[in-house]
């Protein structure tokens, strides 16, 4: 098998950011197939997904993403069961067992089994080498590591069958925004994007904010205005009308701006058109609040400092993850080097 090399890869990694910039009319035809297989890929969703690609595999962040990776001379089999609840979920996991030597034997989502053939399609023509170094496949067999990325309830599946090798296996996971009540109008419609984008379906989107107490509810509604062109897809109306009616019926308080509602509650997973909030008194009582619950949490949205470890962003960035902001906290990297 020819060998591949870190500055081969990033070569390749950097020829299809490239390619995504202008994309071929083959690929295109194939972005509109996984529109009418999908409903919740829309045309705006699928270009966000390429666009952080793009981003994330520019050459100086593929650079020193590399400087920490060493590429196996002997590559292993390596599982994966992906998500499909947005556009290419999974890529970043590929790109890990790609980076690191190691091959990729992909059990893909019925819901994202389009697009991510082709973009891999594409990248094999960018370095041939890779072709056996992608796999798909129906059951998972003859493997040494799994990553596997599914719900709480499939994760007790997972470890079942999965315990025995390395692995990997992810849970659902929700993110956070904390507000401090002074944050500008421009910073609350940029946490527009990390509420609604995906239509809020990924676990990097924020389902739930922490607000100061007294804070005004209209200053965090007003700013949120551009987004309401979400009500019109129908699966995210039948959703919202749904929820608006469960909490009329129960008489359950909420506020409600016609396209979002927002209901007091202490759970993190909100359902989809509802975003839950909590007061808090202090910084300090929230931010050890936030420790204890960050096995649960994948990223905070927020300008306020908290003395978290990780997974903190700015606002408008919870779906810009860089290369080396790893899902759950656990480096896929440092746990291919280790296999």
């Amino acid at each position: 098998m020819p060998s591949l090399t870190a500055e081969k890869l990033i070569i390749a990694f950097h020829k299809l950011s490239d390619f995504l910039n202008q994309p071929d009319d083959e690929f295109n035809s194939v972005t509109d197939l996984a529109i009418h297989h999908n409903a919740w890929f829309q045309p705006e969703e699928v270009q966000r997904s390429l666009s952080s690609f793009r981003e994330m595999l520019n050459p100086a962040a593929l650079e020193k993403w590399f400087e920490g990776i060493k590429v196996t001379g002997t590559p292993k089999n390596i599982g994966m069961i992906l998500a499909g609840n947005i556009p290419m979920v999974g890529f970043h996991d590929i790109l890990c067992v790609l980076a690191t030597g190691n091959t990729a034997v992909i059990k893909l989502s019925s819901s994202d089994n389009k697009l991510l053939p082709a973009l891999l399609r594409q990248l094999v023509i960018f370095e041939p080498a890779l072709g056996k170094r992608i796999v798909f496949a129906e059951r998972l067999k003859d493997f040494d590591a799994i990553i596997a990325t599914g719900s709480n309830n499939s994760s007790r599946y997972f470890d079942y069958y999965f315990g025995k090798v390395p692995n990997i296996i992810r849970k659902n996971r929700n993110s956070i925004a904390v507000l401090n009540g002074k944050e500008q109008t421009e910073d609350i419609a940029l946490l527009g994007h990390d509420i609604f984008d995906y239509f809020g379906l990924g676990c990097r989107n924020v389902s739930k904010i922490y607000l100061p107490e007294g804070y005004e509810i209209k200053n965090f509604f007003e700013p949120l205005e551009k987004f309401q062109p979400i009500i019109n897809h129908f699966k995210y109306n039948n959703n919202y009308d749904y929820n608006k009616s469960i909490y009329l019926v129960n008489s359950a308080p909420h506020y409600d701006n016609g396209f979002l509602l927002l209901k007091e509650d202490t759970g993190l997973s909100s359902p989809l058109a509802v975003l839950y909030f909590e007061y808090y008194k202090s910084l300090n009582d929230l931010n050890e609040k936030l420790i204890s619950m960050q096995d649960n949490i994948q990223c905070v949205v927020t300008s306020t400092e908290l003395q978290l470890e990780s997974g903190i962003v700015t606002f408008g960035q919870s779906q810009h993850p860089a290369l080396w902001d790893y899902a759950d906290n656990v480096n896929t990297i440092d746990f291919l080097n280790s296999l």
